[in-house]
């Protein structure tokens, strides 16, 4: 993807942003091909369907992708360099979730050009399934 990106260095705490995916079997199966990870909790839903979620669920680094969108390009934005970023998985995400990544500035250090964020993922009924925190290098590209 190719294009004009431009570095901002202007952010404001409480500023935040978001976006929405529909989480789709195939999804799912390109996580698993993508890391290696064909753990049947994620693939098989004979054998999901013993376990305590009863059904298959999604890669827990699926819901985090969705943030690591968000940062890189909503807020901070293209430039940005993670740093660090923890995670807290609070529930499951199944094949025909809907999940808002959202994200809020709730630091900003423009002498050091970090960023720090509060990260949270929540499906269709509002129900969180990630939270955690961000903390963002911007990088001045010239």
């Amino acid at each position: 993807m190719a294009g004009n990106f431009q570095v901002r260095e202007d952010f404001k705490v409480g500023e935040k942003a978001s976006m929405t995916k529909e989480i789709t079997a195939s999804d799912i199966t390109s996580m698993a091909e993508i890391t290696g990870d064909f753990n049947p909790i994620h693939i098989d839903e004979e054998f999901a369907r013993k376990s305590r979620f009863q059904g298959r669920i999604a890669h827990g680094v699926l819901s985090a992708g969705l943030i690591s969108a968000v940062l890189g390009m909503h807020l901070p934005g293209p430039g940005a360099i993670f740093l660090r970023q923890t995670l807290k998985y609070l529930n499951p995400v199944r094949v025909g979730d809907t999940l808002t990544a959202q994200v809020e500035v709730s630091k900003w250090r423009p002498d050091r050009k970090i960023i720090t964020l509060e990260t949270l993922c929540f499906n269709q009924d509002g129900d969180t399934v990630l939270e955690g925190e961000a903390v963002l290098l911007i990088e001045s590209i010239d």
